[in-house]
């Protein structure tokens, strides 16, 4: 059984349709990277599962049951745009509050519970104006964690965090996921950090999904390259255009060769033109060079 399967979901605003036939599938256990430019209809859609929006037409089924169904909706814990805190209370009072409105039985240990879950146990005791971006966003996983829903779904919460508080983050949701019995949507513009725990993508433009697919077929899809540098550039990607199809140079300043061939090959057809390679190496495209790559076309 899937957490979600979406069948040609749509939402109007007026003449404006904001998402369009969209079909998506999250299986059991996943981190679903949920992946688009601004206002490709992200947010429309999780607001949509979520039942904080009504859809237009199409269908949203949640373990199989209709999104409506009251027993299913208390399966799912929520994140999208920010967290309604209190400023003036502390992290522990706002979870209580949380807690008291879901009607949460032992709600002291529910609370203790998730924010040991977020990493958040040291600073229950802070104000939340005083908690940094990190512990914000943080606090409002722990918020959606409450009621111990199976489905979580949410919206850029790696944004504005630093490099520390993104390593956090990523534990967290592999923590939450470990046990194969909850499953995680969660959208970002940061593909980097989202390409580390993410099991399966879903990416949309203009209102629908173009593409599914899960981590090991993107790697799959993900071309090598050889990237090098040398003592001359410009003469170095005159001569590698002359023998391949697609030479291209990076942001970092490498030359790429996309074509499929080994350093050793491209080394000695330098050397035999006078040409010495400083630096050379095999890599790989991620996530994010995928994504800019299919949104011009390129696949």
């Amino acid at each position: 059984m899937n957490a979600i399967e979406i069948k040609n979901l749509s939402k109007n605003f007026g003449p404006k349709q904001a998402v369009c036939g969209l079909n998506m599938t999250v299986p059991m256990g996943a981190i679903y990277g949920f992946i688009g430019e601004n206002g490709s209809g992200k947010s429309t859609t999780e607001k949509m599962i979520c039942g904080l929006i009504p859809t237009s037409g199409g269908s949203i089924k949640l373990y199989g049951k209709d999104y409506t169904d009251d027993a299913v909706r208390a399966k799912v814990g929520v994140l999208i745009e920010a967290p309604g805190c209190f400023g003036g209370l502390t992290v522990f009072d706002n979870m209580m509050l949380q807690a008291e409105n879901l009607s949460i039985p032992n709600p002291e240990k529910a609370v203790v519970q998730v924010l040991k879950t977020v990493r958040m146990e040291g600073a229950a005791g802070n104000k939340y104006k005083n908690c940094s971006l990190g512990m914000k966003q943080r606090v409002g996983v722990a918020m959606a964690l409450l009621g111990e829903p199976t489905l979580l779904v949410l919206d850029e919460p790696l944004n504005g965090l630093d490099a520390d508080g993104m390593r956090i983050m990523r534990e967290v949701f592999l923590d939450i996921v470990k046990d194969g019995t909850r499953s995680i949507v969660v959208s970002s513009h940061l593909l980097g950090e989202l390409q580390k725990v993410a099991t399966h993508y879903g990416i949309i433009r203009h209102g629908k999904m173009i593409l599914e697919m899960t981590a090991e077929e993107l790697d799959a899809s993900c071309r090598t390259y050889v990237a090098l540098q040398s003592g001359d550039m410009n003469r170095t990607k005159m001569l590698l255009g002359c023998k391949y199809s697609r030479v291209e140079e990076d942001e970092a300043g490498y030359l790429r060769v996309y074509d499929l061939t080994t350093p050793e090959e491209i080394v000695t057809y330098l050397y035999e033109n006078e040409i010495c390679v400083t630096e050379i190496k095999t890599d790989k495209i991620g996530l994010e060079e995928y994504y800019i790559d299919l949104m011009k076309g390129g696949r």
